[in-house]
């Protein structure tokens, strides 16, 4: 048995020590090391004009009061004042000039104004789903230093380059499964609030692990908009789909049709059992839920249609318009019943798609509205690609899944 070595500690510099144990000699209570006017503070400030003062001395060739050795005549020409922002508040610096303006220093570059990393920080609490002004107030709290809600803005409106890349990526030619979901938000849009739906393709990969393949802010309805959609990830290198499922959204079914003539379009079995249970008050729900689990469950269509029919015998008194909705969408409940059971679990379990509702829905949950289009892909963006950090495993039963499709669609395995 081999036994694991400790990490010894490593010793820290006893000349650092005396320096801290002087440092500290008058320390008291917190505020007096990172505090407004703390130590810390004055040792940046200190640490940060000592290191710009070595880069000019590299930069002319000499140090202070020393002789001029570049061949330009080129000397110190005193300071400059500049104050950045960071965690730590505002930070004023003294920052050396030369004669020539030829200076360029690196630590604190020409136009810089924030400490590296505090954009970064700034687009953290955005993709949270707080607002400017929420952001704002944060900052003043959290780190004594007050941003302006257009300096904010700039920040996050950066994002938008990367949205751009993100949404032109290229894509796997196959996905075994593709999710279409749809969240509504608010917009102002020509002077007044308008509700606007989301819509995320969510792909599912042949290592069995999520992606967003896209987002779309819907303009119009219908065939023409789910068209552009479709046609959109063809073009950025989707070969093939062999089963998407849709919200029962009208002009999708034949738009997917028409591009992946192979796919199978199976209405989200997750989709239909939610939009069931709206029917019915909260105390009976379980029960009626677990009903209509007998009708997706079922082992063939035949099966499946006499459950139905048993659960609108049992509840079409109290809720018509359950069994009314699967009957008038019976034709495209039943495409799955088609593939093994392996298959079915991936096509109809909530795991790939309701974690993701959920996540963007506490995001935008303090939101009562945006003000463009782009704010609302710039939100969905910067959430999605948090949320994602999370997604290190594949989907469940994925393994059992996958050699169902290798024997179910082995000639489109290689999409051509």
């Amino acid at each position: 048995m081999t036994v694991a070595r400790r990490n010894k500690k490593e010793k820290p510099d006893p000349e650092l020590v005396k320096l801290a144990d002087s440092l500290l000699a008058n320390y008291q209570k917190p505020e007096d090391l990172i505090g407004e006017n703390g130590l810390l503070k004055q040792l940046t400030k200190m640490l940060v004009e000592r290191a710009l003062e070595t880069e000019m001395s590299e930069h002319l060739g000499h140090g202070k009061s020393e002789t001029v050795t570049n061949a330009t005549g080129n000397t110190r020409n005193g300071h400059s004042a500049k104050t950045l922002q960071g965690e730590f508040g505002e930070l004023p610096l003294n920052i050396p000039r030369d004669r020539q303006g030829k200076f360029e220093p690196k630590l604190v570059e020409r136009h810089q104004t924030r400490w590296t990393g505090f954009d970064d920080r700034i687009i953290s609490l955005y993709a949270r789903g707080l607002s400017v002004r929420e952001i704002q107030g944060h900052l003043e709290e959290m780190y004594g230093t007050e941003v302006s809600p257009t300096l904010i803005s700039a920040v996050t409106d950066a994002v938008s380059d990367e949205v751009k890349v993100w949404q032109a990526r290229a894509l796997d030619a196959l996905y075994p499964i593709v999710y279409l979901d749809c969240i509504h938000v608010k917009v102002r849009d020509s002077g007044a609030v308008r509700t606007k739906a989301v819509y995320l393709a969510i792909g599912v990969n042949m290592a069995g692990h999520k992606e967003v393949l896209g987002l779309w802010i819907a303009q119009t309805e219908g065939a023409k908009f789910w068209l552009q959609v479709v046609t959109e990830l063809k073009t950025r290198g989707v070969q093939d789909i062999f089963i998407a499922c849709v919200d029962g959204l009208k002009g999708f079914p034949e738009a997917i049709e028409a591009v992946y003539p192979k796919a199978a379009v199976q209405l989200c079995i997750v989709h239909m059992v939610r939009n069931s249970l709206n029917f019915v008050p909260w105390k009976m729900q379980r029960e009626v839920a677990a009903d209509l689990k007998t009708i997706y469950t079922s082992s063939t269509v035949e099966m499946a249609e006499q459950m139905l029919g048993a659960f609108e015998a049992r509840w079409n008194k109290d809720y018509p318009s359950i069994g009314q909705s699967w009957r008038r969408n019976w034709a495209r409940v039943i495409p799955f019943f088609d593939y093994p059971p392996e298959i079915r679990k991936v096509i109809y379990t909530t795991n790939a798609i309701e974690s993701i509702n959920m996540s963007l829905r506490k995001v935008i949950k303090t939101r009562s509205s945006f003000p463009t289009d782009e704010a609302v892909t710039k939100l969905f963006y910067l959430a999605l690609n948090n949320i994602s950090k999370k997604w290190t495993m594949p989907i469940r039963d994925w393994k059992a899944a996958l050699n169902r499709f290798t024997i179910q669609f082995e000639e489109r395995l290689v999409p051509g």
